[in-house]
């Protein structure tokens, strides 16, 4: 069997399973009454989603999870006696995808606490940095005790640097920024799993090029588990995967990226969860420096473009435009480390 029907099978599948889950999952969801619930910190007419259903993560985990468990199994019947090479990436997106479920995990406990305990707020956020910190910190130790001593880092259209000790603190960071990045960009209808679904597909060109078949594998099905779900989640959406499943994408994202070697090229294909957590940064810096002006009109930057006029599709369809440009710059950078 093909490295390309696997990719197929691995897509479809996670696809499929997604789509099929929310024919149960969301009137499941109403029924048990776990509706989002909507800050009035947002925009005003944002109320209006009030009540639809949350935690819908779940349909896309469940694919992603099924499918690569069925087309990883397959591919090491086919495989037989994988090579080092083929055995570190086997266990570079297994600990990936158990990072991206205990990520979930949390999520899970947020989505709990602010729907069915009716708590708005959810976690704090010095619990769920501690368990963020945790998961990182066991996903790396993972990596090392499986046989990953991997300390330098490719920085992109520059060179490769060896970070010594420095490697796991900076790839700690990394993991949880970014986790928290892709939580902020969950935010309109649709936007969270098309930004997410484009990098998805960077990701596997990106594994092809490399030639390392196992993350690709994964990519293609995270691409499927986000196409699935967008078949409810884009505008107007019919469920919100909750922190559960942003939290998930997280997780899965900035695991591709360790899993190809190559952790700081989530800086150009997360590109947009950057711009994301960069301007909520930047709005809370300037509003403190000057006594509460603004740069932005509302932050994460898609509510600024929200706030000026743009409709949620439109919002969508350049973010994800800039994410395809940032995943296409990922792709030469690696193009250019491998000449």
């Amino acid at each position: 069997m093909s490295t390309a029907i696997l990719l197929a099978l691995s897509t479809i599948l996670s696809f499929a399973i997604t789509a099929l889950s929310g024919k149960v999952l969301i009137p499941f969801l109403k029924k048990l009454k776990y509706g989002q619930t909507i800050l009035d910190i947002g925009p005003k007419w944002h109320k209006a989603k009030e009540g639809t259903p949350t935690m819908g993560g779940l349909m896309f985990i469940l694919g992603i999870v099924v499918s690569i468990l069925t087309v990883g199994a397959t591919a090491m019947l086919i495989i037989k006696n994988p090579s080092v090479s083929q055995r570190l990436e086997l266990l570079r997106i297994s600990a990936g995808v158990i990072m991206a479920l205990l990520f979930a995990a949390v999520g899970f406990i947020d989505d709990y606490i602010k729907v069915v305990k009716k708590r708005n707020l959810g976690l704090t956020a010095k619990q769920k940095m501690l368990l963020q910190i945790l998961i990182a910190a066991a996903y790396l130790l993972m990596l090392y005790l499986g046989g990953d001593r991997q300390i330098s880092v490719y920085i992109p259209f520059i060179a490769s640097i060896d970070l010594g000790i420095f490697y796991y603190p900076i790839s700690v960071f990394l993991i949880v920024g970014f986790v928290n990045a892709v939580n902020l960009t969950d935010g309109i209808d649709g936007l969270a799993s098309s930004v997410t679904f484009v990098v998805a597909l960077g990701f596997m060109f990106a594994s092809t090029i490399l030639n390392m078949a196992f993350p690709s594998y994964l990519s293609a099905a995270l691409a499927g588990g986000c196409l699935g779900f967008l078949v409810y989640n884009f505008y107007p959406a019919k469920v919100f995967m909750g922190d559960t499943g942003s939290m998930f994408l997280g997780g899965l994202t900035v695991a591709l990226a360790f899993s190809i070697k190559q952790p700081l090229l989530i800086v150009l294909f997360g590109i947009i969860y950057l711009m994301e957590a960069g301007s909520v940064m930047l709005q809370v810096a300037y509003f403190k420096l000057t006594h509460g002006k603004r740069i932005f009109k509302m932050s994460p930057i898609h509510h600024h473009y929200e706030m000026s006029g743009w409709s949620e599709v439109k919002i969508v369809l350049v973010f994800s435009l800039v994410a395809l440009v940032g995943s296409v710059l990922a792709i030469f950078s690696i193009i250019n480390m491998i000449n």
